[in-house]
């Protein structure tokens, strides 16, 4: 498959003197699913603010896109790439159908039929209440719809099953195991399951750096635990 998105050599942090990510390098190819696990605090949800363009305290050797330069605002990238974030409290004022509709405009393509999407995530009631007034669980959902209604190139989840109850859950993992199908996804988690149930690839993030990939056969629970070199405790919190 070809190159999508390449990062090599990134250095990013909130203070100078204590970088988050370290020399971490990853490449992604076309049609793919990739999850990156680690604990937290390991700097999962700083890279996806970097490559959105929210956070621009990094250096790189090379970020490429399709084979050219990147630069994380630049519109054709931005109309390449849809993000949802574990916490996310903009457009409080619109409701999900406000939402849907301005995100297409943005992305340019037209409002598409969500219903599948609503019914899955069981959120019928909810399609036009303001994002300001939805739980955390639904607010999520609301991201969820619209990113996979939007179908970008490239998306990109983050801790994307927190906050959401079983059904939504086992219908998050349908769509995203079939998102290669439509583009690449890469998300991040610190479950066990949303990993060994959807991707296509591992990485496993600590110390600021992938330390170790998975691919195929090779993505089990066992072999991801050894991975990560956590006690009982820990592991334990990775089925939650």
């Amino acid at each position: 498959m070809n190159e999508l998105l390449s990062i090599q050599d990134l250095n990013v942090w909130y203070l100078p003197e204590k970088k988050v990510l370290k020399n971490f390098s990853l490449a992604l190819r076309d049609h793919e699913v990739v999850g990156l696990i680690g604990l937290n605090g390991a700097g999962k949800t700083t890279l996806l603010k970097v490559l959105s363009g929210l956070l621009k305290t990094y250096d790189a050797k090379n970020l490429s896109f399709e084979g050219r330069a990147l630069r994380p605002r630049d519109e054709d990238f931005r109309r390449s790439r849809y993000f949802v974030f574990a916490e996310d409290d903009s457009f409080r004022y619109f409701t999900f159908r406000e939402y849907l509709s301005y995100a297409c405009t943005a992305y340019q393509k037209p409002v598409p039929d969500v219903n599948r999407l609503i019914n899955g995530f069981h959120f019928e009631e909810f399609a036009d209440t303001l994002l300001k007034d939805l739980s955390t669980g639904n607010r999520k959902k609301a991201y969820l719809i619209t990113a996979f209604a939007l179908k970008p190139r490239l998306l990109f989840l983050d801790e994307p099953v927190n906050g959401l109850d079983f059904q939504s859950t086992e219908f998050l993992y349908q769509l995203m195991a079939g998102y290669k199908e439509y583009g690449t996804l890469l998300f991040s988690s610190h479950i066990l399951e949303s990993i060994t149930l959807t991707s296509d690839r591992v990485f496993v993030l600590q110390d600021g750096a992938i330390q170790k990939s998975f691919a195929g056969d090779q993505i089990r629970p066992d072999t991801i635990r050894e991975a990560l070199n956590h006690d009982d405790n820990t592991v334990s919190l990775l089925h939650a």
